[in-house]
């Protein structure tokens, strides 16, 4: 049954609506301004929001605004306005609106409009990217059948080495058809048992464990105690080791239990000859959500993806590319993604890095004249670390500031002011 949400100042309004949907067998929750409606939100995530424009307080297009801005517009908004309305009711569907309905509102276009709006909410669940979608990847096969065993053997998992839209996607594969899907770093309540019933037999989800404050981390503890329960999935991400979150203030034994029993996303790195295949999988995720224009990747793009470093030091770079693909995508100005394109928003390489490249003529130099020019680096390299500062070189350094005058003059090094 259908969970419909009825946003509304007028309780006449409200009442008629309530009895029309009803007696069309919709479950139907009842708010009479913008705070009800977001106290409703916070606790389930409707099928469908009736949303009208003008309320006392904030109005219905900052309701939908905020909705859009913290991401807890997931379901499909309808708004409602008086005929002085109807061109910001229009401008609404810019922030993510689906349509629009024009008071008095009519018994035949209301139910035209709420079933047309359900069936493009099942239509957009049916396209969430999961890993089935990346099946030609060895790899990545591999890793979804060790997910789904892992997730098979435990009420919960975590996802190490990964957060945010990644860790969804891995999520979203072990979600059952037609269940419940809960992200409980978007509930800014208290969750209760009857909240954990609602999803019953569905999953619940953190996309970054390090984003959660303090009540939604009792929220995930209440929630993990009662998993068998409710017959609930919950899986956890976080692409930072837990001991960084133990000194950040989170209780130890929920750190511990979360980390029971856990699984990490294979790196990209050695991976790439699929790493074209894999972003274009991604863009088509982003253009069927609708968070960017429909684009496509040019073949010189993808050559630029190929042969991007994807390190696997500390996260698996899913993240990096996940990010990089959406980026570049909201950035082109043409419906082909350019390899110049996929260049701008690349990592700036840290100095550092670029130091190192410079070494490389040094190798074509004789040994003298290869000894002079890295001597000359260094001490350049030092003095921009310190501001400048010539006791803290001399001691980085080893060497006496006498002496240290005397190196840096005869290696042709430029002395600036302090801090230049």
């Amino acid at each position: 049954m259908a969970i419909i949400l009825v946003v509304d100042d007028e309780v006449g309004i409200r009442e008629l609506l309530s009895e029309i949907l009803i007696d069309e067998c919709y479950d139907v929750r009842l708010a009479e301004n913008a705070a009800a409606a977001q106290k409703i939100r916070d606790e389930m995530r409707p099928d469908l929001v009736l949303l009208d424009i003008w309320m006392p307080g904030m109005d219905g297009i900052s309701l939908l605004k905020s909705w859009h801005a913290s991401g807890q517009l997931t379901m499909p908004v309808v708004m409602m306005s008086g005929h002085g309305t109807i061109d910001t009711a229009v401008e609404a569907t810019r922030f993510g609106a689906f349509d629009f309905l024009e008071k008095p509102i009519s018994l035949q276009k209301l139910l035209a409009t709420v079933q047309k709006a359900l069936k493009h909410d099942i239509a957009c669940r049916n396209s969430q990217l999961t890993l089935e979608a990346f099946a030609r990847s060895p790899f990545i096969k591999d890793f979804r059948r060790r997910l789904e065993q892992a997730a098979a053997k435990s009420p919960h998992l975590l996802l190490r080495g990964v957060s945010g839209g990644m860790a969804e996607i891995c999520a979203r594969t072990l979600l059952p058809q037609q269940a419940h899907w809960r992200d409980l770093s978007t509930v800014t309540s208290v969750i209760n048992q009857e909240f954990l019933q609602a999803a019953s037999g569905g999953l619940l989800f953190v996309p970054d464990l390090a984003a959660l404050g303090k009540l939604q981390q009792m929220n995930l503890a209440f929630a993990l105690e009662r998993l068998e329960k409710f017959n609930l999935q919950l899986i956890v991400a976080c692409s930072r080791p837990l001991s960084a979150l133990a000194e950040q203030g989170w209780d130890g034994k929920l750190l511990a239990r979360l980390g029971e029993i856990w699984i990490a996303m294979p790196p990209l790195a050695g991976h790439a000859d699929e790493i074209p295949e894999i972003a274009t999988l991604l863009l088509s995720h982003f253009i069927a959500r609708g968070e960017v224009q429909l684009r496509r990747f040019s073949a010189g793009a993808l050559n630029v993806l190929r042969n991007q470093s994807w390190s696997s030091h500390q996260e698996s770079g899913w993240v990096e590319l996940y990010v990089l693909v959406r980026n570049v995508a909201l950035n082109a100005l043409d419906d082909e993604i350019s390899a110049e394109d996929v260049m701008r928003v690349l990592p700036e390489e840290e100095e550092d890095g670029v130091e190192v490249a410079a070494l490389a003529p040094l190798f074509e130099q004789p040994l003298r004249e290869a000894r002079d020019a890295f001597e000359k680096l260094y001490f350049e390299h030092l003095l921009r670390l310190e501001g400048g500062n010539m006791t803290r070189v001399a001691e980085r350094s080893g060497l006496e500031r006498t002496h240290l005058y005397r190196k840096l003059k005869q290696l042709g090094v430029e002395l600036g002011r302090r801090g230049e």
